[in-house]
């Protein structure tokens, strides 16, 4: 006997699964249960330990530009030059504290499978029934279900009575599923068509049942899909990837130029100790020292915005990611739809209507027909605050509200006839009847699966009364059931018999009134979300646990079929190999009956061709997905605790729109990232080129180590951190997704960098030759001060307005050249950094050349939005 999920109990009868088990109708005796329990272990979900805070250090300090950094701090140090090395080290503790205290909070998040642990079962141990403690139940154990209960384990079913579950958070499925415990089921069947089977933290909707035992803990079906969580990795995101390469390339340059420079110096004679001092200007210059810390601080904003916009960020990296996203897979239930049923049109004998804004007086027969809706109904509504508060099955809430709104309140139709006799669906009759007292006769009140009811009528309810319903008229309207179950609504049909006897035979000759369709509706603004992503390039592929028809009818009404794409069921793709789904996977943009392992495998073959995926989850079968997936998002509100630990972001209102405001977002940041980027990289070429360009020369160092530190600190960061604020293009979705292996600098930013860190350090070099190393120093923060202007996007001449749109640019740009200012003013600052006061001459040469780069840049990029200008003229 062993407990593995998903191993064909559902197949087998009862009766062999008890001996199976080595149980008995009876369940099994105190010293039989204590074996077990010790063999298996208690009935809970194993805990995953936290991330050490040693661990996360550790990452925090895996870092190619924190490596150089150490390494220039180290050099400093034992070159004995104190106060260089502790103002590297202090820019390197402000870095990982920042990323520290991030990344921790998102790591203290809750232990998302214990919150799902079920607190009580009721259990039937040696032929008495007793209430036990749920982490007690082991394998062979027989326990009682009933309508509002939470299954407390794996189990087959040994009876059931009307019994239907919700296991939405486990398969997907939007309605409740009907339970058998005599169907005959073949091995190969998917999760969501055993209905012999409950499984561990769905809930009981309706009926009652009982069921032995087959899977405990880690060996239920969630224990593991958790297991399967559990095992997959987050990958790195494309961010993290860049970044990386970056910080090798600076290693490089810097390792290359130092040994370039030294190799000068030491032909020149220089001594050691002033080469060991240049090449810890260098090492300095080298390393943008603000990029970690601005890197970490523009996500953090975003991360701010994205708040404002309901959207919490658990991983913070991953808030660019965002930006690269080229697939977004979502489940359908109350992400892509509402998530409720509702009853939105009524089929009549000769015409169709939608039930919104109808009421009973608008024909005779929408009376009768809602009048049926209302009483073979096994749901309760009442009024709450002016709304409507409905308790029982989904079909059947959504058939009473119809009602109540339209007029047909079920209180005062009670009242009219009261009930006598009732026979409640089930997934044998596929219909529920209700007999009620009107006057001095009996009225049935049918409603059901259409072909079920059509059986038992052979009259039709038409506008000039009723009818004989011939058998062609009947194949009509079995066609017209047909059309609308092609629309994606499900179908019940309405009947009556007037008078009935009051038993089973009244369910022959009955009168067919109408069908009424219902449809889980889209969620408002989904079809816009969906065409606002096919405009930015962004594929929206759907992955639901519904019927193949139901995901096909979805799909199509709100656009995610575009001409050849295709539906996949889920039986389909298991038969697929991985290979033959990574090349059909661009092509199906909904997947039904889709399993955990389905979904795996869905995402890893987007991500095998190239794909940047972010998955939208809310049960627990998504679990898996979201932590596989790019960027995994999770919902707030109705969102299972695994599916919110698994997950990257958490939206808080559940809307998929508001994921479309975090990917609008993340390509902000992506925008601005690479114009600090941009900034930070041309401002460090131009330092470097400056001493290679005095090496060349034949001269000194034009600069100190700790004025280099000074300009990264100050001209840098400061401006750094004012780009990554800065707002986001308007078109910003109707261009397409950068390529995920894209680099931040592309061929063309590459090429403005070199230009603008030629001419930053041409104008430097000029200025040191005319006033020696503080003008140098002074000309050098102002170039680079005033190439913020450089590094926005915004064209002064074609959008003065959103020049000015920074402030923080501006402020920052003031704040810089205040502080610059202090190094020539404040006495034991100007000692500090070993700078001498300027004469007027020289103040001059520091302003034109220190303004030359940032003028013929606002002026080159004047001249590149000429055709703009006369395009909006025109």
């Amino acid at each position: 006997m062993s407990q593995s999920p998903g191993s064909g109990w559902h197949a087998l009868p009862p009766d062999e699964v008890l001996r199976e088990l080595a149980s008995s109708p009876d369940g099994l005796s105190e010293p039989e249960w204590e074996r077990r329990l010790a063999r298996y272990g208690p009935n809970r979900f194993e805990r995953t330990p936290p991330t050490s805070a040693w661990r996360i250090l550790a990452g925090q300090l895996r870092n190619v530009v924190v490596g150089l950094l150490v390494a220039a701090a180290a050099v400093a140090l034992l070159s004995g030059d104190p106060l260089d090395a502790a103002a590297i080290g202090a820019v390197l503790i402000l870095n990982v504290a920042i990323g520290f205290t991030t990344e921790l909070r998102a790591h203290r998040a809750m232990e998302a499978l214990i919150a799902l642990e079920v607190a009580r079962a009721r259990v039937l141990r040696g032929g008495r029934w007793r209430e036990v403690d749920a982490r007690e139940l082991v394998p062979g154990d027989v326990i009682h279900l009933e309508a509002g209960q939470t299954v407390p384990a794996d189990a087959r079913l040994l009876e059931a009575s009307e019994l239907r579950v919700v296991e939405a958070s486990l398969t997907g499925e939007s309605l409740p599923s009907s339970k058998r415990a005599d169907a005959r089921l073949s091995p190969d069947l998917p999760l969501p068509d055993r209905s012999t089977m409950v499984y561990k933290a769905t809930t009981v909707a309706a009926g009652r049942g009982q069921g032995v035992v087959v899977g405990t803990g880690m060996a239920t079906e969630v224990g593991r899909i958790g297991a399967l969580a559990g095992a997959v990795e987050h990958p790195t995101t494309p961010l993290e990837r860049r970044l990386d390469v970056l910080g090798r390339r600076l290693a490089v340059v810097a390792i290359g130029v130092a040994v370039l420079v030294a190799a000068l110096g030491y032909w020149r004679g220089t001594t050691i100790g002033e080469l060991i001092q240049t090449a810890i200007a260098l090492a300095v210059a080298a390393v943008p020292e603000g990029l970690p810390v601005v890197g970490t601080i523009a996500m953090a904003v975003g991360v701010h915005r994205m708040a404002r916009r309901r959207v919490l960020v658990r991983r913070l990296p991953v808030v660019e990611t965002l930006g690269s996203a080229t697939v977004i897979c979502t489940d359908k239930t109350g992400t892509l739809t509402a998530g409720r049923m509702m009853a939105t049109v009524l089929r009549l004998a000769e015409r169709e209507m939608g039930l919104a804004g109808v009421t009973t007086g608008d024909d005779p027969r929408i009376a009768v027909a809602l009048r049926i809706a209302a009483l073979a109904n096994e749901a309760s509504l009442s009024r709450s605050d002016g709304r409507w508060v409905a308790q029982g099955d989904p079909t059947d809430t959504a058939l009473l509200l119809a009602a109540a709104e339209a007029g047909a309140d079920r209180e005062r139709l009670l009242r009219e006839a009261p009930r006598v006799r009732e026979l409640p669906f089930s997934s044998e009759r596929l219909l529920a009847a209700s007999w009620h007292r009107i006057g001095p006769g009996t009225s049935l009140f049918v409603k059901g699966a259409p072909g079920r009811v059509l059986t038992g009528c052979d009259r039709v309810l038409t506008a000039d009364g009723v009818r004989p319903l011939p058998p062609a008229s009947r194949e009509a309207l079995l066609e017209t059931n047909r059309e609308l179950a092609a629309r994606g609504l499900r179908v019940l049909a309405l009947a009556m018999k007037e008078p009935a006897e009051g038993n089973d035979a009244d369910l022959q000759g009955l009168t067919w009134v109408a069908f009424v369709g219902l449809s889980d509706p889209p969620a408002p603004q989904v079809r816009e979300t969906v065409a606002v992503f096919a405009r930015a390039g962004i594929r929206t592929v759907m992955i639901t646990g519904d019927q193949q028809r139901t995901a096909e009818s979805v799909a199509r009404e709100l656009g995610l079929l575009q001409p050849g794409d295709g539906v996949l069921d889920g039986r389909a793709l298991d038969r697929m190999s991985d290979q033959e789904l990574r090349a059909e996977v661009n092509r199906i943009a909904a997947y039904s009956r889709a399993s955990p392992e389905a979904k795996l495998r869905i995402i890893a073959a987007h991500q095998d061709r190239g794909a940047v995926v972010a998955m939208l989850g809310d049960g627990v079968n998504d679990a898996a997905a979201l932590r596989r997936s790019d960027i995994g998002v999770a919902m707030g509100l109705r969102g299972t605790d695994m599916a919110k630990e698994a997950a990257d972001l958490i939206l808080e209102d559940d809307r998929f729109p508001t994921i479309g405001a975090a990917v609008e977002e993340g390509r902000v940041i992506f925008d601005n990232i690479r114009k600090f980027v941009f900034y930070l990289f041309s401002c460090n070429l131009a330092e470097i080129l400056v001493f290679l360009g005095a090496g060349l020369g034949g001269q000194t160092a034009p600069l100190l180590p700790l004025q280099v530190l000074w300009l990264n600190l100050v001209t840098d960061t400061f401006p750094a951190l004012a780009l990554a604020v800065e707002p986001g293009d308007p078109a910003v979705m109707r261009q397409p997704p950068r390529d995920p292996r894209e680099a931040i600098l592309s061929g063309p930013t590459l090429r403005a960098v070199a230009i603008y860190g030629a001419l930053i350090a041409a104008v430097t070099i000029a200025a040191f030759y005319l006033g020696g190393t503080t003008c140098a120093f002074m000309t050098l923060a102002l170039a680079q001060i005033l190439h913020l202007g450089n590094a926005r996007s915004a064209d002064p001449v074609l959008a003065p307005r959103r020049a000015f749109a920074n402030r923080a640019a501006l402020g920052a740009a003031l704040l810089a050249i205040g502080l610059q200012l202090l190094t020539v003013v404040v006495e034991p600052l100007a000692s500090v950094l070993r700078v001498t006061p300027l004469s007027g001459g020289e103040w001059m040469v520091v302003v034109g050349l220190g303004a030359l780069p940032a003028l013929l840049g606002q002026g080159a990029k004047a001249l590149r939005s000429l055709p703009a200008r006369r395009s909006s003229r025109s």
